[in-house]
């Protein structure tokens, strides 16, 4: 049997295993503790937490022998690794690439956003690819199977013509929004900003959430629009295609597929079925991102969610957040207007 792929895991928090703290032992992994635990070829065997509390408590229910509050209290060893898991905040992430990257472990696994700003994620891109060091981002919906299975139908024009792309979040372009700006990227492709609408501070005082229209490179429209987080949490969307419509539900949890056909009372009209309903019993995406990375590390696999991508996405998050900001008044038209 080969050797289990050492991991050190950066943040003990939810991302890291608190999640999965009120989930039944046999559920699916929703933190990176369980994730590798539950797959059998990775061995978590040092964290990093300055919160002794929650550090001792994570080391506690996930057996991780070796807990430290710092990188600095953490041996400096080159290649006591294999895998670094990313699950501190945000704010810290581009000190904690750089950091990991000095122990050379052969891949970095970092919650998305890969950093707080374009600039930040595009050094943290270049500096992993300059020292062979593969980053791969949790953009968790690369790795959900509807979602790769849908990609492929598109792909083979089993839908026929798309349509139209209408979808919905909130709680921050970067922070929710950019997970659905990654999702419509890996279904159609490479996007246009057409419009940008009011910037809504909805939960973040530095990542307001916003409304766009979209263009895929063929011309389909994307309308994004925005819910308010203090109300409840939605990430939905609909695709409508020339077949049929597609609506995700639920963050993901559900997919409906309704498709047309001949109306039996009204000759000469296509009307959608009520469809049906798919919807898995908690999420794999999680379990299969680290399948994924043991595939890339045992056998050369391609990563189904690089640095790269995260990139793309984080850049039109940006752009879009930039040109909302920009037409909010600023502090000498609001005197001016009272």
């Amino acid at each position: 049997m080969n050797a289990k792929f050492k991991v050190l895991i950066i943040g003990c928090g939810n991302m890291a295993g608190g999640y999965d703290l009120l989930q039944p032992d046999e559920a699916l992994p929703l933190g990176h503790a369980k994730a590798f635990g539950q797959h059998g070829g990775f061995e978590v065997t040092s964290c990093i937490d300055p919160n002794t509390a929650q550090r001792h408590a994570f080391q506690s229910r996930w057996q991780v022998p070796h807990g430290f509050a710092s990188w600095q209290d953490l041996p400096q060893v080159e290649g006591a690794f294999d895998v670094i898991s990313i699950c501190s905040p945000t704010v810290v992430h581009a000190h904690d690439i750089q950091a990991a990257l000095a122990l050379k472990p052969r891949l970095i696994f970092c919650e998305k956003p890969v950093t707080l700003h374009v600039a930040q994620t595009q050094q943290a891109v270049t500096d992993c690819a300059n020292h062979q060091v593969l980053l791969a981002v949790n953009h968790s919906r690369r790795w959900s199977p509807e979602v790769q299975q849908l990609k492929q139908q598109l792909a083979q024009g089993q839908w026929g013509a798309v349509r139209s792309v209408s979808a919905v979040y909130n709680k921050g372009m970067l922070n929710n929004g950019s997970h659905m700006i990654d999702l419509l990227l890996n279904l159609f492709g490479p996007l246009h900003i057409n419009h940008v609408g009011q910037a809504v501070y909805d939960h973040f005082d530095t990542d307001p959430s916003v409304d766009a229209c979209l263009q895929t490179a063929d011309g389909v429209p994307i309308q994004l629009s925005v819910a308010h987080a203090q109300d409840y949490a939605l990430f939905e969307m609909q695709i409508v295609t020339e077949k049929g419509v597609i609506s995700m539900e639920d963050g993901g949890a559900r997919w409906r597929f309704r498709t047309a056909a001949p109306s039996t009372q009204l000759p000469g009209y296509n009307f959608l079925n009520h469809g049906e309903w798919l919807g898995a019993q908690g999420s794999p995406a999680l379990r299969n991102a680290v399948t994924n990375l043991h595939d890339v590390l045992m056998q050369g696999a391609a990563l189904a969610c690089t640095g790269v991508h995260a990139l793309q996405a984080q850049s039109l998050c940006e752009h879009i957040q930039q040109q909302a900001v920009a037409k909010l008044p600023q502090p000498q038209d609001r005197r001016e207007a009272a």
